[in-house]
């Protein structure tokens, strides 16, 4: 078991779980980022980056994610792809346990982020990045001028589309219902864009497509009509789910699942730290999960040092 004692496991190699193993293996702990997929994370379905500091050209997420990973791993950060399977948080040292083995940790850092709520159409995960997206902010620019569609009637989906009527030429803001869910503050600002129309009581049927995304079927709730829109993007704003089930029951968690942690990443457990998208916060961004990360590294380094 020796030597699989590390000084801080990483769950999750995406931009929050790279950032701290950077700042942690550069602060000369002993570092290994467990991915159970490829470096980068959900960051690597988006096909062009561009508000990410230092970044002068857009860059796609997986060569992002992978730069990360090698930035890491330049300062002995070891990576391991494995799904995680169980954590038991409260021992000493925790136990990590993945389907290649157990691993055994004086902290852990939580970075297995959030996931994009998908509408469950045909050919929708063929289209992302190809007309399909689920972040306005990251990827908004692409369709400057355009004519794109938001899927949603919440907080998220009533910012996208504020976003949206900024550089496009037109927005559709599609909702099943017929009024928005979203706060107070969202609607008089929707409703002044003139660029915006609301389609009400509707959903998305499916989607028309070439080599890219060229429209979408929309079908009336009440009376079952339909119509066909074209666009160049549609963001589907319906919500995230956080990857977090394992911890349940170890964690506190916030209403929606999200991993309870204030600005210092620390959770109800000693040692245990949540960064990016998993951890309960006002705004998901690249660049929040990563600043996340190097707080968590810091903390954790506190942390070993303290005990």
């Amino acid at each position: 078991m020796e030597e699989k004692i590390f000084d801080t496991v990483i769950i999750g190699g995406g931009p929050a779980g790279y950032s701290a193993a950077l700042y942690a293996a550069r602060a000369g702990l002993k570092v290994l980022v467990l991915e159970k997929f490829s470096a980068g994370g959900q960051m690597t379905e988006t096909p062009s980056i561009e508000n990410y500091p230092g970044i002068d050209e857009a860059c796609d997420g997986f060569t992002l994610g992978f730069k990360m990973k090698s930035a890491a791993e330049r300062f002995g950060a070891v990576s391991q792809q494995t799904e995680v399977l169980s954590a038991e948080l409260t021992a000493s040292p925790k136990k990590i346990v993945t389907d290649i083995g157990d691993f055994y940790s004086k902290t852990v850092i939580i970075a297995t982020g959030a996931r994009h709520r998908h509408l469950g159409l045909a050919d929708e995960e063929k289209l992302i990045g190809r007309g399909v997206g689920y972040c306005a902010a990251c990827d908004g620019m692409l369709y400057r001028g355009k004519t794109v569609a938001v899927v949603g009637g919440g907080n998220s989906a009533a910012s996208d589309a504020l976003l949206l009527s900024k550089i496009c030429k037109k927005v559709y803001l599609i909702h099943r219902r017929d009024t928005l869910r979203a706060e107070k503050i969202y609607h008089e600002p929707l409703m002044r864009a003139e660029n915006l129309e609301f389609i009400w009581n509707s959903t998305v049927e499916s989607l028309e497509y070439e080599a890219k995304l060229k429209g979408a079927n929309i079908r009336k709730v009440t009376d079952g009509s339909s119509r066909n829109i074209e666009l160049d993007g549609l963001f589907i704003s319906i919500g995230r789910t956080p990857e977090s089930d394992m911890f349940v029951g170890q964690l506190t968690l916030d209403a929606s699942g999200y991993i309870t942690a204030d600005e210092t990443t620390k959770t109800n457990i000693d040692g245990v730290f949540a960064a990016g998208d998993v951890r309960s916060k006002p705004f998901r961004q690249i660049v929040t999960a990563a600043s996340d990360g190097a707080v968590a590294a810091h903390f954790a380094e506190e942390y070993i040092s303290r005990n």
